[in-house]
């Protein structure tokens, strides 16, 4: 028994090396490829309107009251000429939000901007039925999509299009900024978190040629690229990375512009955060069981490629691997204390601290090349985050354990909020969960199950798992703590802020 503990602690861990070589190679390409992001930079002549394509804006929206007026009017003022530009607002809400949609659809109509509010008879296959549905009508021969919460930049277009060029491109990604990043601690170590995918992981996978995946919005599609990879389809939470592996998979081009920015709110509500932890995760997962084999079998494309598929269509499952480690850790301590015969292997397993110098390079160099004005505040978001992450894993793991069994649940979507300043409130919003679930109280259990394990360390004297147990204390705390709070409808946006300051 006392050695199984210690075989599934190294064989996490193991795993979770080999996870983090993967996210290695890619620090180092992004770190090579500084000249080829920068040939990238394109943008359109717009002195010479009649050479540009037409584009269709879709805006798929769902109940979406609090952001969806601000969406508008931001696509609205896209620098693009008129008569190459019309835009969907593919609205499938069931509440009063129809009416507000209504009513600015026509103002902008009596602009003569060319809009239309599409409302289909069904809402089928959620936001990949909406997308499927508004491209049957669309005009374009290109289709720029954002989700209710972002904001694009006017130049948008101008920026993405001229990439199209290139025949074989279908795909062109934006990077994702934070409207609301200093609203809160937890907006901080999101933009944290995401600003590393959208760096090291966005870049690194575009300049090495690898398969990767449009993030779902702030990005432009070939209409005929969707049709030819088979259109959007609705089996999996996550269309987006679905439809980028199997147009990919045909031939076509990924093209990423790190230094085009689309504006996006992020979640302020722990319920919220999950919500979409859960949607991205289990869809990963569902893509990974779908694709997985055709990536392999893929003739066309190359060995290292496909090692690099394999680590991103599972890359949700470190959750896995993570609250394996955490929940194993505790009773190593105590094995560790009876066997001083194993100190070997106590010694192999401490060589595995490399992962942590990858993990703070990986999120470090992107902090450094974003935060230049501020790089010591890493040293309080990299432990922050990891914590977060931690207290995230056992709700993610379930989530990616459902994926890979094929359960399937409905596409929920991340409620929107309009808060940008630490003085606005969400108190009154009303698509935010105030539920209180098992899982809620289980990462309660947890939190006290780490704190045992601090406990532990001073009955056995043994500290060198001191500070992960804190880690994992806090993570599952702040977790726990935060799902209370927020579902017993205290959200007081000025007290989380204090907690980010």
């Amino acid at each position: 028994m006392e050695a199984s503990v210690l075989i599934i602690y190294g064989l996490a861990l193991l795993l979770l090396f080999l996870y983090n070589c993967g996210q290695l190679s890619l620090i180092i390409i992004y770190l090579r490829s500084k000249q080829k992001r920068r040939d990238m930079i394109m943008q359109a002549n717009i002195s010479r309107p009649e050479t540009l394509p037409r584009v269709t804006v879709q805006l798929p929206v769902y109940n979406e009251l609090y952001v969806v007026e601000r969406l508008i009017d931001a696509v609205a003022k896209l620098n693009y000429p008129a008569n190459k530009l019309d835009i969907q607002l593919l609205d499938d809400s069931t509440d009063e939000s129809v009416d507000v949609v209504a009513a600015k659809v026509a103002q902008y109509q009596r602009q003569g901007l060319d809009i239309t509010h599409v409302r289909r008879p069904e809402r089928t296959g959620f936001k990949a039925g909406a997308l499927a549905y508004g491209l049957t009508i669309a005009k374009g021969e290109f289709i720029a999509i954002f989700d209710a919460d972002f904001l694009p930049d006017p130049d948008f277009l101008l920026n993405t299009i001229p990439h199209f060029a290139d025949p074989d491109v279908a795909i062109v990604q934006s990077r994702w900024e934070h409207l609301n990043e200093d609203f809160s601690l937890m907006t901080q170590l999101q933009a944290f978190g995401l600003n590393a995918h959208f760096t090291i992981e966005q870049s690194g996978r575009y300049a090495a040629g690898f398969l990767a995946n449009f993030n779902g919005t702030g990005g432009v599609w070939r209409k005929t690229a969707i049709a030819d990879a088979g259109g959007w389809q609705s089996d999996t939470l996550t269309e987006d990375l679905d439809l980028s592996y199997r147009a990919q998979l045909r031939g076509w081009k990924f093209v990423y512009r790190e230094d085009v920015g689309s504006p996006a709110e992020l979640p302020v509500a722990m319920n919220a955060i999950k919500s979409q932890q859960y949607r991205w995760m289990k869809g990963a997962a569902e893509c990974a069981r779908k694709l997985i084999w055709k990536v392999l079998k893929s003739p066309n494309v190359p060995l290292f490629t496909k090692i690099h598929a394999v680590y991103h269509l599972f890359s949700s499952a470190t959750f896995i691997l993570v609250l394996v480690l955490g929940v194993m850790s505790v009773p190593l301590i105590y094995v560790r204390s009876r066997h001083p015969e194993w100190e070997w292997a106590f010694f192999i397993i401490n060589l595995f601290q490399f992962n942590l110098l990858i993990l703070l390079s990986f999120y470090g160099v992107p902090f450094w090349l974003l935060k230049r004005n501020n790089p010591a505040k890493l040293g309080w978001y990299f432990p922050m985050y990891s914590s977060l992450m931690m207290g995230l894993s056992l709700h993610n793991t379930i989530a990616v354990i459902e994926g890979y069994m094929g359960r399937k649940t409905p596409f929920v979507r991340t409620p929107k909020f309009n808060v940008k300043a630490a003085t606005d409130s969400w108190a009154a919003n009303k698509y935010v969960s105030r539920k209180v679930s098992w899982l809620t109280l289980a990462e309660g259990g947890l939190m006290l199950y780490f704190l045992g394990g601090l406990g532990l360390a001073f009955y056995v004297h043994d500290f060198r798992m001191f500070f992960l147990h804190i880690m994992l204390m806090v993570g599952f705390g702040m977790v726990f703590i935060y799902s209370l709070v927020h579902a017993g409808g205290w959200p007081s946006s000025r007290r989380d802020s204090v907690a980010g300051a």
